[in-house]
């Protein structure tokens, strides 16, 4: 009599498992469409509207790609901290658009993928790739044993927690774009930042990074503007000042673009296939 309790236990757990499975998507799927039915998504120079995922974790590909239809490229070069396995970023959609840059993630296990994943890519030069695990002491040291340029169309920072600390000590580039990832949890006008420790990796909680608030003012004093947020409030995009015009939405403030955590839409943006990259060629 157990032992069939225990089966027909486990069978209501399967079903249980598998109906969440399919059922989170759909909720995620209708939560979002209800968002991009909303007036503010069509302001001027918004812009929620233009997100898609292709290869990075959300919506971030499309924002970027309508970032630099509105401000053009220079050099079509990137630099990226964080960029986990290198299948779901914010640049490898760039990398296969014919751009080429810079990977520094700390890693190992990661490292490994990377380097079988994209080995073809490293040779060529296309790709450049360093396991070293990012502080604010040796940022522009890295930056500069891997011969960035001055001036880089993008920089992507997801290092899940001294993202501000390392940013205000780069001095070394002036990228035209800046994506950063930044902590929902505190929504303007609070201004939070994770204190410094070298030593800190990320133990999956919200302990991390900044607020919304504390990185536009930061950026700010950098001469950079605050341009938008993702639609699931997990990165913010800075474009310098020299090249915002009238192409975005004002005010630049963190009041007008937070977007709140929305942690749950990343299931929208998840495809039913995993991740993976291998050889291709353009026809």
């Amino acid at each position: 009599m157990i032992s069939y309790l225990k089966r027909v236990y486990d069978e209501i757990k399967n079903v249980i498992k598998n109906i969440n499975h399919i059922h989170t998507p759909i909720i995620a799927q209708m939560q979002l469409h209800r968002l991009y039915e909303s007036p503010r998504i069509d302001e001027d120079g918004c812009l929620l509207r233009f997100g898609f995922k292709a290869c990075s974790q959300n919506d971030e590909d499309g924002i970027i790609q309508e970032i630099f239809s509105r401000i053009g490229t220079t050099n079509r070069y990137f630099v990226e901290f964080g960029v986990g396995n290198g299948l779901e970023n914010n640049t490898l959609y760039l990398l296969i658009k014919g751009w080429k840059g810079v990977w520094i993630e700390g890693g190992k296990n990661n490292a490994e993928i990377i380097r079988r994943k994209f080995h073809s890519l490293i040779n060529k030069n296309i790709l450049t790739f360093d396991n070293s695990f990012i502080s604010k002491e040796n940022i522009n040291s890295l930056l500069a044993q891997k011969k960035v340029p001055n001036e880089v169309d993008l920089l992507s920072i997801d290092i899940d927690g001294n993202d501000y600390h390392v940013f205000k000590e780069i001095n070394c580039i002036t990228p035209r774009v800046v994506v950063v990832e930044y902590n929902a949890k505190f929504p303007p006008p609070v201004l939070w930042v994770m204190k410094y420790n070298p030593k800190h990796t990320w133990d999956s909680t919200d302990y991390m990074g900044a607020s919304l608030k504390s990185f536009e003012y930061l950026f700010n004093d950098k001469g950079y503007s605050l341009v938008g947020c993702n639609i699931t409030g997990s990165n913010a995009f800075f474009v310098r000042k020299d090249l915002v015009g009238d192409r975005f939405q004002q005010p630049f403030s963190a009041e007008n673009h937070y977007e709140p955590a929305r942690h749950l839409l990343t299931a929208a943006f998840r495809g039913r296939l995993t991740p993976n990259f291998g050889e291709f060629e353009i026809i």
